[in-house]
């Protein structure tokens, strides 16, 4: 319940009516939507007064309905802090004379990148070399990452993407480590893609227009100097990116959206060159290059290959006419990514919500031409639910591959493995400071069954201790959007909550890609419903199991699992006790009709075109979360924005709430957070984003309190 002495702001209801396709909408609350929104997003400061007004007064109120959960808060958050090592510092990846590696200063929010000689050991730190201390550069900021950092291959520079907004829009900065002097005229207005050419003369960055959109593509000498166009996008629907192949033979443009692509081909030996394309766009073919030994292996979806196969072409003559098959398509055993080495490729397939890792060693010496692979072996995990991974390297002429390995209950290995000799050697585990045993806790795969009879994977997390009667409290976490897989991981966060009895469970619903590409296009487009029925039956089939209090169960998701949050809460609010949207994807209808924002046209093929396709105008407007409240009681609902998010913009949160909280028939309190200093990821700091995780579940926990869920 509210306190009756706390009242919410009210929006004011500005009605605009919307005419499309035939069809009228009305929108109470389009005002919110700042009409300079682009200079929003650069400089948060010329937000509109009304506005600005409105957002402050929901975080007082938001603040003040939470105040008795501020203790609890704080205690999260300690326990937090505490299994996070203050001194962190990731294993060092060794390239040539040198090793590289990221630290933490103990207690610093931002990483240090630093590099010592090759095979240098801890505590030397006389060898050490600082490349960057991101800690210090933030410091005078609100907000402030670094998204990306590199060192050329001749080891003489390193260049980092910063943004001090979070409106992702990144400078590009590089600095000369043999003077220690950062060089003049920085990259401006970047989306924070870079590469360095093999050669390390020139460096490759892609321009964020006024849109917001990657558009071009850009050469400059690495040391400063002019730049040059080297491929400009005219699709804006398309998302573009710069890199090079693992064998440093070659610089790849990248091209398409989520169903479509091209590559265009820069030699290592000319980077000045045209770009070369390798194959043309063909509308729901999708492929992606590694080069291994005078060859091309292609990643492709190509002759209806759901879940992906590999085909190889020469590097002389890499266009789709020479495409031959090497591994074939198998249904179900989806192939994520695969990583070249000189005489081994490596294979991250993933089945049932799992990975494995599969590698194949070269057969000879020969270059090129087609071949078998020879011999082929695999790295698997035998348990209900884990993330085995396959970490960067720097060097192609290696035997040596680094892997992960990370569970529910298990914090994070570093392995490195011999692809020769097979043997593994550990690195380095996640140190927990406050203790962590293991054994104290279990995980388990369920498997709920969805309307239409098809399975849907469940990861569940709980104590050792926690009684499977029916009572306890459920976080359920889900996404479901892009073929992106929420995958099994450890977590510090879910802890607290696991702790203290609560069920922690991810549901893995249709429109990721934790059972392959297949499951992904089964929950987009015409599909999507599916991921909203799956996440209610996931959350169903909990309870059934006795592992969920029917009247406690609080749904998690963010940015497109938002979009899943709205619409489960709109089917079934009585099903839940809370909500937690987090940067929510709301608005839907009203955003995939603007193709002023800047993932509207990309996004047309994963959700549909409202615009000029009537079908997708209908079903659209069928489950967009802030067009289907309807009056009814609804749980409690935490949104939580960002100013200057370019990807869910502000004003989606702040409309939800607003309409919500005018129509629910509930006493739930209805609650909008906006963190008027960040974007998309909230905050920058590694200690600020666990306040905001402390937040969240300080929440959760105070929802559960409140007695059965969608009670009025």
């Amino acid at each position: 319940m509210t306190d009756p002495h706390t009242q919410p702001p009210v929006a004011e209801r500005r009605p605009v009516q919307i005419e499309q396709l035939g069809r009228v909408r009305t929108d109470d609350y389009a005002w919110m939507k700042d009409e300079n929104w682009q200079r929003v997003l650069r400089d948060p400061s010329v937000l509109r007064q009304d506005i600005a007004e409105h957002l402050r007064a929901e975080n007082t109120y938001t603040a003040s309905v939470l105040a008795p959960t501020e203790a609890l808060q704080a205690t999260l958050l300690a326990e937090m802090k505490g299994r996070l090592k203050p001194d962190e510092m990731s294993p060092p990846l060794p390239d040539g004379a040198w090793e590289y590696y990221a630290r933490y200063a103990a207690g610093a929010e931002q990483p240090i990148y630093a590099r010592r000689p090759r095979g240098g050991g801890p505590g030397e730190s006389s060898a050490e070399q600082v490349l960057l201390d991101v800690d210090a550069l933030a410091r005078p900021h609100e907000y402030f990452v670094v998204a990306d950092a590199q060192h050329s291959p001749d080891h003489h520079l390193f260049a980092y993407a910063e943004d001090a907004q979070g409106s992702e829009v990144y400078r590009i900065r590089v600095l000369n480590l043999e003077t220690g002097q950062l060089l003049d005229d920085p990259v401006e207005s970047s989306t924070g893609d870079f590469t360095f050419s093999p050669c390390s003369r020139y460096l490759f960055w892609t321009f964020r227009d006024d849109n917001g959109r990657p558009s071009r593509i850009f050469r400059r000498p690495a040391r400063g100097g002019p730049d040059v166009l080297v491929y400009e996008e005219r699709d804006p629907g398309f998302f573009i990116g710069v890199g090079t192949t693992a064998s440093r033979a070659w610089i790849t443009i990248e091209c398409g959206d989520q169903e479509t692509n091209e590559t265009w081909l820069i030699p290592a030996g000319d980077p000045i060159a045209e770009p070369r394309l390798v194959a043309g766009r063909d509308r729901g073919v999708r492929y992606s290059l590694s080069h291994w030994r005078g060859r091309f292996i292609i990643r492709t979806n190509l002759d209806g290959a759901v879940d992906f196969k590999l085909m190889q072409a020469p590097d002389t003559a890499p266009g789709r006419a020479h495409w031959r098959d090497f591994v074939p398509h198998r249904p179900g055993r989806y192939i994520v990514r695969i990583t070249a080495f000189r005489d081994h490729l490596v294979t991250v397939e993933r089945h049932e919500a799992n990975n494995r890792i599969v590698i194949m060693r070269q057969s000879s010496d020969k270059e090129g031409g087609d071949t078998d692979g020879g011999d082929t072996h695999t790295i698997a995990i035998d348990e209900p639910a884990y993330l085995l991974s396959v970490d960067g390297s720097y060097e192609y002429d290696t035997v040596l591959l680094r892997t992960g390995y990370q569970s529910p209950t298990t914090p994070r290995q570093w392995f490195e493995y011999d692809m020769d000799t097979r043997e593994r050697r550990l690195l380095k585990t996640q140190e927990i400071p406050s203790g962590h045993d293991p054994s104290q806790y279990r995980t388990q795969r369920l498997q709920a069954k969805a309307a239409d009879g098809t399975l849907v994977p469940i990861t569940v997390l709980m104590h050792r201790d926690t009684q499977i009667d029916g009572t306890p409290p459920l976080l359920l976490y889900g996404y479901g959007s892009y073929g992106h897989a929420i995958e099994p991981a450890f977590s510090i966060a879910a802890l607290g909550l696991v702790d203290r009895g609560w069920v922690h469970a991810i549901a893995h619903v249709r429109g990721g890609s934790e059972k392959g590409w297949g499951w992904f296009l089964d929950g987009r487009g015409a599909h999507k419903p599916n991921s909203f029925t799956d996440f209610i039956a996931c959350a169903e089939h909990l309870v059934g199991q006795k592992l969920a209090d029917p009247a406690r169960i609080v749904a998690q998701g963010g940015s497109a699992g938002g979009l899943l949050m709205g619409a489960a809460c709109n089917l079934r609010p009585d099903l839940f006790a809370g909500i937690i949207a987090q940067v929510p994807f709301v608005d839907m209808l009203n955003t995939m009709s603007d193709v002023s924002l800047p993932l509207t046209p990309p996004e047309w093929p994963e959700w549909g075109n409202p615009i000029t396709d009537p079908d997708a105008y209908d079903l659209i407007a069928g489950y967009s979360p802030y067009d289907n409240i309807r009056p009814r009681p609804y749980p409690a609902i935490l949104a939580m924005g960002g100013l200057s998010d370019p990807r869910v913009t502000y004003w989606e949160p702040a409309k939800w709430v607003a309409r919500l909280r005018a129509v629910t028939t509930g006493d739930r309190p209805v609650l909008l957070r906006t963190n008027m200093g960040a974007g998309h990821g909230g905050a920058s700091g590694r200690y600020e984003r666990l306040k905001e995780a402390a937040l969240a579940q300080g929440f959760a926990i105070w929802c559960a309190s409140l007695g059965s869920a969608g009670a009025a």
